[in-house]
């Protein structure tokens, strides 16, 4: 397991003095880059043998959100390999040891050239300890759309969207499916299948899909294909 500790710091706090949902993301990303560069194979590694690990799916589990100031633990760790498939685990914790988050990733390993699967390297799978999976929701990594969605107005990408993959970063899909919830709607569960990255000068046409507990939001290309599928479930104490 790969931890490091953080505090909440006041730009990472929504008007309530909490830990944003996009923020708590942040945190799990940074993870999971520190991970990688500690063991060596970051992104310069990748970047030097032409590969690149693409987000396919997210499962966020949140069971409080953090205030501002308090002091939290993330830890992170992969429990599988398979083909060109890595299956990654994350956990916030706060000081007394409590779950304030958990989640489950399933990464895809890229040629950065050809953009099609490649195996996962030796060198990239023995970098890592597999260590067990956290007990969590089996939920099917593809995901299906309502049967009504409605159209929302288009908008385009922007620099500040995009990673060092020069794709849109995954948690800002995320922070853009944010602009459709209701008022005081926070989140308890968020899933995503991320199906096609949006460059810079793309055009994103948002639909979405709204009920009392669960807003479901695709950000499409043109022709309604989606970049990504989102579910937020509403989070109840």
């Amino acid at each position: 397991m790969y931890s490091f500790d953080s505090r909440v710091r006041y730009s990472e706090v929504d008007d309530q003095g909490k830990l944003t949902f996009t923020s708590m993301i942040d945190y799990f990303q940074d993870c999971s880059s520190f991970h990688s560069e500690d063991a060596g194979v970051g992104i310069d590694y990748l970047k030097e043998a032409h590969i690149a690990w693409v987000l396919a799916s997210w499962r966020i589990e949140v069971m409080r959100y953090p205030l501002h100031g308090e002091r939290v633990t993330v830890s992170t760790w992969p429990y599988r390999f398979q083909g060109f498939y890595g299956w990654r685990n994350f956990l916030m914790r706060d000081e007394q040891g409590n779950q304030l988050a958990r989640a489950n990733t399933l990464w895809v390993l890229l040629d950065s050239v050809s953009g099609h699967p490649v195996r996962v390297p030796k060198q990239v799978g023995e970098a890592y300890r597999i260590e067990p999976p956290l007990s969590m929701e089996d939920s099917p990594r593809k995901m299906k759309l309502p049967g009504e969605m409605e159209p929302r107005e288009p908008f385009g990408v922007q620099r500040f969207h995009l990673d060092t993959n020069h794709h849109v970063n995954n948690g800002k899909y995320i922070l853009m499916a944010e602009e459709y919830l209701p008022p005081e709607f926070e989140i308890g569960c968020m899933r995503a299948e991320y199906k096609k990255s949006a460059v810079y000068g793309d055009t994103i046409y948002p639909y979405v899909h709204l009920d009392e507990e669960q807003v479901t939001v695709a950000l499409c290309q043109e022709d309604a294909k989606p970049y990504v599928i989102i579910e937020l479930e509403r989070k109840h104490d």
